[in-house]
């Protein structure tokens, strides 16, 4: 490369400016080119941080939320509507992350030309917010009724409802790999239902059964479809690379629910024994109230990784995610109500950590050729 200007201007003399032009531009595009790469590699640090961050939020929550979920039913609790309640109304704890700065820089750089009107804002989370309420009430009445492995074969068909409505709204493509997942954590949850748990559960009248079965499996279908609508809102309407928006959508859409389900809850008149309930639980008043609470922020950490994932990734990824949590639950029953470890569960674990595996490769496959295609 540096013998070629001499070259050409022994062969004509009057051609070294625009051949030295050319090599100026070529060294100014080559340059451009290494610093595109570089951002696009910081980038992709970056997002898969962000994917990190927000798996952890999502399956810690998941798995706190679901085992006091199942404290509160096993030690005396019986309100639907309040088990129901304490899924959404924590969302007040996550009003201090707007004031971090690093996300209000974000906000002030990232403000769309033609934002959407109240009136389209208003319905949105509404809309979101019913489906989210609507969803709480069928899971509390499905894990009331429902063994804990037939519950989790049943939540597992949410991956099913979220393919196909994403298929329609979301334009998601199938691949091997991820069709791969699919069916291995689809496997990994069916495989509990063979899994004995007489000796945690409560027998309960096949009209209830019924009853659970059918409201666990309406509650899937709906948290398909919300996820899928959540990231169609999220592409067509918000439009904003921002952290800010996923907590708007998380606080919007949670204070929505929690209006309705706050009617529900004294229509039905359940209110009005939750004293009796307080003094009848059976590890006493404060861990009564601590369990609730505690229920309340891990569904608000979930949300958080939720969102935070169809943000930054799909609604099926994000539902993906959330099923490889169901089998880690047994686990962490294992440790803290001593639940035996039993080769169907441990089969079943193995399972959803293969598929999981198998879609962040897919991910990392789109990343790579994302890459080639820009250099």
């Amino acid at each position: 490369m540096g013998e070629a200007p001499e070259i050409q201007l022994q062969v004509l003399l009057f051609d070294c400016l625009p051949a030295e032009d050319e090599k100026e531009d070529s060294v100014e595009q080559q340059t451009n080119g290494n610093q595109s790469t570089k951002i696009t590699q910081q980038r992709t640090y970056k997002w898969w941080l962000l994917i990190t961050i927000f798996t952890f939020f999502l399956l810690s929550g998941q798995s706190v939320a679901t085992l006091l979920g199942r404290l509160y039913y096993d030690k005396g609790g019986n309100s639907k509507w309040l088990a129901t309640i304490v899924q959404v109304v924590g969302f007040p704890i996550l009003i201090p992350l707007y004031y971090l700065p690093s996300y209000k820089s974000s906000h002030t750089s990232n403000i769309t030309t033609n934002p959407p009107s109240l009136l389209v804002l208003s319905g949105m989370y509404f809309g979101l917010g019913l489906l989210l309420a609507a969803g709480c009430l069928l899971y509390s009445v499905g894990l009331l009724y429902l063994p804990v492995s037939t519950y989790s074969l049943i939540c597992a068909s949410q991956l099913a409802f979220n393919a196909l409505f994403s298929f329609f709204f979301n334009s998601q493509k199938f691949t091997p790999f991820i069709i791969n997942s699919l069916v291995l954590l689809t496997i990994s949850s069916t495989l509990l239902v063979f899994q004995n748990d007489s000796s945690g559960s409560t027998p309960v009248p096949r009209a209830k059964y019924v009853i659970g079965f059918v409201c666990t499996v309406a509650a899937s279908a709906g948290y398909g479809l919300m996820l899928s609508l959540t990231q169609l809102c999220f592409q067509k309407i918000l439009k904003k690379q921002t952290f800010k928006a996923v907590l708007d959508m998380i606080i919007y859409q949670s204070s929505a629910a929690t209006l309705m389900i706050s009617v529900g809850l004294f229509a039905s008149g359940e209110w009005k024994s939750l004293g009796e309930e307080m003094e009848g639980f059976k590890l006493g008043k404060s861990a009564y109230v601590n369990v609730l609470v505690w229920i309340a922020v891990g569904w608000q950490v979930f949300s958080i990784g939720a969102v935070g994932l169809i943000f930054e990734a799909s609604s099926l990824f994000s539902n993906v995610i959330s099923t490889l949590g169901l089998p880690i639950v047994p686990v962490f029953a294992m440790v803290f109500f001593h639940d035996p470890m039993t080769g169907i569960k441990v089969i079943s674990m193995l399972l959803a950590i293969w598929g999981f595996v198998s879609y962040v490769y897919q991910h990392y496959l789109d990343d790579r050729n994302s890459d080639t295609g820009k250099l």
